[in-house]
């Protein structure tokens, strides 16, 4: 049976795995399609500040992804599962989607970003002790 924890890792791998598409979008709008000769030497042309802000937030999302979904997988390995794990994982997919967009759109309202980042690493930090004084 998948757990709340479970299906919100689910739910980030998810989120993970699509960043790249605006990426692509953002690479193909400014440059056309790929040719073959593009596959031995890349264009350089200018990106639009979108496409480069979409690449980080990809980038972002695949290195904090390993350290949460390797806490959550402890949790449910030991049978950790509290409301305090629960909201946590909530709170990590959801900051975790706010950043993203926030990120990509250039949303410049008092570094909105930064702060979103920090609540989902507080969300994965309050997670990993909670299972560490559960688990233990």
């Amino acid at each position: 049976m998948m757990t709340t924890e479970l299906v919100y890792l689910m739910l980030t791998a998810l989120l993970t795995g699509c960043l790249w598409i605006p990426v692509v979008i953002g690479y193909v709008s400014s440059r056309g399609l790929l040719t073959p000769a593009d596959y031995k030497v890349a264009p350089t042309s200018a990106l639009p500040d979108w496409t480069n802000r979409a690449n980080r937030a990809h980038m972002n999302a695949v290195e904090s992804f390993a350290p949460f979904a390797a806490v959550v997988l402890v949790a449910h390995v030991l049978g950790v599962s509290s409301g305090v794990t629960v909201v946590c994982a909530a709170v990590y997919f959801f900051a975790r989607l706010a950043h993203a967009v926030v990120h990509i759109s250039g949303f410049p309202l008092f570094n909105a970003r930064t702060m979103i980042f920090t609540i989902s690493w507080v969300a994965f930090l309050v997670f990993a002790i909670e299972t560490l004084r559960l688990g233990t």
